[in-house]
């Protein structure tokens, strides 16, 4: 069944395709992606975007452009199909050289539970048609890594000072960030990270927007319907070979310093979605999440949400938390400005989709490098630690070379 709602010069048609088989396949290299395993889309081309500092004004902007939109579709209202726009948000826009975005794109390849759906949009009226493959990437020539905007020693010396400043009482928990560059003899595509992130990383969330490349195990805000969750990672120990897994899970539930940061974490999101959620579950004690490369403290919540609250919306309530900023969330946005020495851009920020009913998800961009747009052949990785009384400088130095090891291997192709 083919539903036309209205009349209007931008047009998106929906239909149900067969499986179309790898999705990053069809990927360029300036077009977007969102996936999860074999579920999610790619993004190719452009129709419009939207530049700004405000996660509010993003919403408005694609709620009044949605509206204008004649959409016809063989499956109307299901979750994530139809015309839907992708973006990336500096995780502080008031002190970065970034811009947060928001793109509404020309074609739209989904798949999830099993089914695949093509979109297309444009001005006035629009028949999808599959593209060809794209050929395929290449691995960056003569690959380097070089220290970022700190050395090691330095962001060391930082994290003792902010320890310090902890240990006084300013703040319960800060996060630091660090960064290294990847630089190649050629540009970098980031499909080639992409890649191998999905090969390794299939759980995660793995995403490709404007030069934002990564696979972030956190959600930020999902919603699906009325059902809104979100998942909170804080709290974190490194795998290591030859030490049993169960044995460093043993270590992390049983870490009072780590149990305390994860706690923070939770009740921050608890308390900037309270008076948005009906419902609100939140678990007694969290779980241990195994990647592949770490385990992370991690708690789910869910409640229920009003459909007039786009996933932007309750995403704008919920960020920054604990897991990515600290707490108190504005001491810790003003010690992580004067201490950090480096400009986080959309690292740690919302990076997601959302459709023309408000649902979608918002993932946090971790486990992440950003593209430098004057000169595409290096790439910044970013990394951060939750710093509270009880950290361990080194250890902490530890976690953040675990955390940048996937955008390390992806990079160099390692699956």
């Amino acid at each position: 069944m083919i539903i036309n709602p209205g009349s209007s010069r931008l047009h998106a048609s929906t239909i149900w395709i067969d499986d179309p088989g790898p999705l990053a396949d069809f990927l360029g290299p300036a077009d977007a992606a969102f996936l999860r395993g074999r579920d999610g889309f790619v993004a190719l081309g452009e129709i419009t975007r939207f530049e700004t500092d405000s996660m509010l004004a993003a919403d408005q902007w694609w709620t009044q452009l949605a509206e204008t939109i004649e959409n016809e579709s063989e499956m109307p209202g299901r979750f994530g199909t139809g015309p839907l726009v992708y973006g990336t948000f500096c995780f502080d826009p008031t002190n970065t050289a970034y811009r947060s975005v928001l793109v509404l794109p020309e074609v739209i390849i989904g798949r999830r539970a099993g089914r695949s759906w093509l979109t297309g949009i444009g001005y006035d009226r629009v028949t999808p048609q599959l593209p060809e493959r794209k050929t395929p990437p290449l691995p960056p020539l003569n690959l380097r890594f070089t220290p970022g905007s700190m050395s090691e020693a330095e962001w060391l010396t930082c994290l003792r000072e902010m320890t310090l400043r902890i240990k006084a009482g300013e703040a319960n928990k800060v996060v630091l960030a660090r960064d290294v560059i990847a630089s190649a003899d050629e540009p970098l595509d980031p499909r080639w990270p992409l890649r191998a992130l999905l090969s390794s990383y299939g759980a995660c969330w793995n995403y490709l927007m404007d030069g934002l490349v990564g696979s972030t195990p956190e959600m930020l805000i999902r919603r699906e319907g009325g059902l809104t969750g979100s998942r909170v990672l804080a709290g974190t120990i490194p795998r290591v070979e030859g030490i049993d897994d169960a044995q460093q899970a043993s270590r992390l539930v049983s870490s009072i310093k780590d149990l305390e940061e994860h706690r923070l974490a939770v009740q921050s999101v608890v308390d900037s979605l309270r008076d948005l959620l009906t419902a609100l579950h939140v678990p007694e004690a969290p779980y241990v999440l195994t990647l592949p490369n770490v385990m992370h403290l991690a708690t789910d919540l869910s409640g229920i949400s009003d459909q007039r609250d786009s996933t932007l919306r309750l995403a704008h309530a919920a960020h920054p938390s604990a897991a990515v900023c600290g707490s108190p969330t504005l001491v810790a946005r003003r010690l992580i400005a004067e201490h950090e020495r480096l400009d986080r851009g959309r690292f740690a920020g919302p990076v997601g989709w959302m459709d023309s009913q408000g649902d979608g998800e918002w993932a946090l961009a971790l486990r992440c490098g950003q593209l430098d747009a004057e000169d595409r052949r290096r790439m910044r990785i970013f990394a951060g630690a939750g710093v509270v009384a009880a950290s361990d400088p080194y250890a902490e130095l530890v976690e953040t070379d675990a955390k940048m090891s996937p955008m390390k291997t992806a990079l160099r192709g390692i699956v």
